[in-house]
Parts: structure tokens; sequence; C-alpha cells
């Protein structure tokens, strides 16, 4: 399915941003000019930049042409749970290989993390992920059996398993993310194309429904000279944003 219009022309202003072509202080495009390079009405133009004001990335409005306030570009929640949109976003070729995905026990890890009894039926899921080419990142991920179960009829390979998933009716509302350093174990080592021992950025992923059932419980290393994260705050934010960024190797 097709994302709404004022999302995808949110995404190109987000992008042009990052990459810096519109660099902060400089002004948007007009709303006409928006609606006549997109063929759209003023409704999808001016949802888009409400979204960007929003995430204060943009500032202006009533009566004042939009100006770039910031390059931290932030991530809505559906993009920093699924990688392939992020690097879409970016501009970037995002990639991913599927090594390996099964019905297992959980583990007790997995167990835990998913509110499951020890030895229940859950699918693991091992994919490696990259950008533009280049190894970024290997996602260990563990769902729960209803939810893990609609991936055998899906190619993992071909894009966002989020989307697939949302598209589903999978409801995926809610995560919660630990950050911690691990050294690199063999198998990163020879996926990662790095040497054993490396340090790499871990994120343990939890998701759950709206509710708080858990879905899916995930332990991804990333390639720090790749991929980094920031969080932003500010006096006025009720909360502090949690950005995924490009390394400064890439």
């Amino acid at each position: 399915m097709d994302r709404p219009l004022y999302e995808r022309i949110a995404a190109e202003i987000r992008h042009q941003i990052a990459s810096g072509r519109l660099p902060v202080g400089a002004a948007l495009p007009s709303e006409s000019q928006l609606c006549e390079q997109w063929g759209a009405s003023r409704g999808p133009v001016r949802q888009a930049l409400a979204a960007l004001r929003a995430e204060g990335i943009i500032g202006g409005g009533q009566g004042k042409p939009p100006v770039v306030r910031s390059q931290a570009v932030t991530q809505p929640f559906e993009t920093f749970l699924s990688f392939s949109r992020w690097a879409h976003d970016l501009g970037r070729t995002p990639g991913q290989r599927t090594l390996e995905i099964a019905r297992r026990p959980a583990s007790p890890e997995a167990a835990e993390a998913l509110r499951v009894s020890e030895g229940e039926p859950v699918v693991e899921l091992l994919r490696l992920r990259s950008l533009d080419g280049t190894p970024a990142m290997i996602e260990r991920t563990t769902f729960i059996w209803s939810v893990g179960r609609l991936l055998f009829d899906h190619d993992c390979d071909s894009g966002s398993i989020f989307a697939f998933l949302s598209g589903q009716g999978v409801d995926l509302a809610r995560g919660r993310h630990v950050f911690d350093a691990v050294n690199a174990d063999a198998t990163d080592s020879e996926l990662l194309e790095i040497p054993p021992g490396a340090a790499l950025l871990r994120e343990r992923r939890h998701t759950s429904t709206t509710a708080g059932e858990p879905l899916e419980y995930s332990d991804d290393r990333y390639r720090p000279d790749i991929v980094s994260f920031t969080i932003e705050n500010s006096q006025q934010a009720a909360r502090p944003a949690l950005l995924r960024t490009q390394g400064l190797v890439s």
C-alpha cells in the first residue's frame, strides 16, 4: 500500500535537510510551489509541513515562510522500527539478507521478554542489513508464534518486515529500546566484515501492542562507524527524541 501523500512530501523534505540541500536557515519552497511540484492540493502539503514543525525541523507558520531550524532529522515511530524506511527517507539504499528463519522453542531470555512459557514455540529470524551495499547491522529477532508464522509465507528479503506485518493487521504500536555495547562474536565478525572482538552498538528492542502485549524481541547489533543514535531534548519538548543517525563513515 502506498504511503499517504503528506508522508511522502515530509520524507522528501527531511531528506533534503539531512543531505544539506536545505541547510539550517534556508527557506522551504512555498505552499504553492510544493503543490505544483507534487501535483497536490494544499491539504497534504500543510499536513506535511505541520508534521515537520512538530518534529522541530522547521519553523515559521502563521503568515511566516517555513525555514529550516535543525538538521537533526527525527524519526517517526514507524521509521525507527523500520530500518528500510529510515534508510529510504535518507536517500540511502537499504539491503537485507535473511540467513535463517525457523520455529524454535523459546529460550529463557526470549520467554521472559515475550512473556511466554520457556519452550513455547516462537519464530526466530536472523537477518543481515546493509546500507548502499555495506554491511551495517545484524538482526536477531524472536516473534511470538501467532505473529512470526506470518513470515513463512513472506519474502523477508523483499523489504520492511514491519510494513508487511502492519499490513497484515498486526498491532505494532509500542517500542522499548535498551542500548549498550558488546564485542563482536564470530558470527558478527564474519557477517559485518569486522575483526573479532570489535565494539558494536547493541539495541535490544521490545515491541508490543497498544495494550502492552509483547509481540517481538530483537537483539540488533550495529557497526558504530555506519549507524549511531542520538538523544535530543529541549525545554519545550515533553520527552526527548531518540534519533537513529548515519555514522561518520559510510
